[in-house]
């Protein structure tokens, strides 16, 4: 939701969008009741809604709150995400803060908090410092910089900490230097139907699938992002992958069992394997992968994982929309997820034929 005109508010209570409770409260004439956008109950007519900014707003003109969605605890919950925000913006500038010193400054006690954090963000307090902290020494790892230097700028105290912190990386610190130094990653450009398919693999797996213009432009990228590791080209084994990834363009439902080497924190992986677990076919929304893997309110952060997708089509994040069924976002284009969605929803018509006959 961008604006809050009546239309776009009217849409959120339709569509019950979560997203907008604490924005603004729906009100009936009929009943004398005013609700979140997402109340589960029966939508009145919408001569008889009115909309207010806040619940504040609703109670001074008459209107009392629903027991059934309990309305007054929206404008807490927002509260309590402008809390997380800033908490998010403090650990960013000074590390690891203690949960204490979070929960003192929001205002809750500590239990909850870590709690309702987890929830929208995907991750503990400390789990998300720890994240920053990573990432800090990644992008010195990416400039040269030495394992020793780049752990220690990052604020790990020792080295078991710091690799300890790190298990679950496809990709270990020592080749984490700029352009992968140490890493030997065979790849292949192939044809597809949604064009050239870049495929490149560490010996562990597959560590990228990419949609590109042109053969040229992927082969580019592929030696600007590996620019120190040991690459090799057109291997005649991994072409072999790479054409069961691209038949899953033109022919999607079965997907090859290959192995993958991705990058990611294990709330991301958590995504990823969300989204492999969706049937060719079908779509989600973003909200509802968010309930899936257990985080409702961490919807943002999951289209965050999605957009980070290192695997087209193997990672399927093309199958996920937007509440209102849009397509939203692609990093590899929306004329291509597009086509996707199309191949798939056809070829599963053509299944659901097959098995009346």
């Amino acid at each position: 939701m961008k604006a809050l005109t009546n239309d776009s508010m009217w849409q959120a209570v339709l569509a019950r969008d979560p997203a907008a409770d604490g924005r603004f409260v729906v009100a009936v004439k009929t009943t004398g009741i005013y609700c979140r956008p997402s109340c589960p109950a029966r939508h009145a007519k919408r001569g008889n809604v009115s909309f207010y900014p806040t619940t504040d707003a609703a109670r001074a003109a008459g209107y009392r709150a629903c027991k059934r969605c309990h309305p007054d605890a929206a404008s807490r919950d927002a509260a309590l995400t402008t809390a997380i925000r800033a908490a998010c913006a403090r650990i960013d500038r000074e590390g690891d803060v203690p949960l204490a010193a979070l929960a003192a400054a929001a205002g809750y006690s500590e239990a909850h908090f870590q709690k309702r954090f987890k929830q929208v963000v995907g991750v503990s307090p400390k789990q998300y410092a720890i994240e920053r902290r990573l990432a800090h020494a990644d992008r010195h790892l990416e400039k040269g910089r030495t394992v020793t230097e780049s752990m220690l700028d990052a604020g790990f105290g020792s080295a078991s900490r710091f690799y300890e912190s790190r298990r679950g990386r496809a990709i270990a610190p020592s080749r984490a230097k700029r352009g992968g130094a140490g890493l030997a990653i065979r790849y292949v450009v192939v044809a597809s139907e949604l064009g050239p398919m870049l495929v490149a693999a560490t010996e562990r797996g597959i560590c990228a699938i990419e949609f590109g213009e042109t053969a040229v432009a992927l082969d580019r990228l592929v030696r600007e992002r590996y620019a120190r590791a040991e690459l090799r080209a057109d291997d005649r084994a991994l072409a072999r992958w790479a054409k069961s990834v691209a038949s899953l363009v033109a022919q999607p439902g079965t997907a090859p069992d290959l192995p993958l080497d991705v990058q990611g924190t294990s709330f991301q992986r958590r995504v990823w394997k969300a989204l492999q677990s969706l049937p060719a076919g079908s779509t989600s929304t973003y909200s509802a992968l968010a309930v899936r893997i257990g985080h409702p309110t961490a919807v943002r952060a999951v289209a965050r994982a999605c957009a980070t997708n290192p695997a087209a089509i193997v990672i399927p994040c093309h199958r996920v929309v937007a509440k209102d069924g849009s397509l939203a976002g692609y990093r590899w284009g929306l004329e291509r997820k597009a086509a996707l969605m199309a191949n798939e929803a056809s070829a599963a018509t053509r299944k659901r034929a097959s098995a009346r006959r």
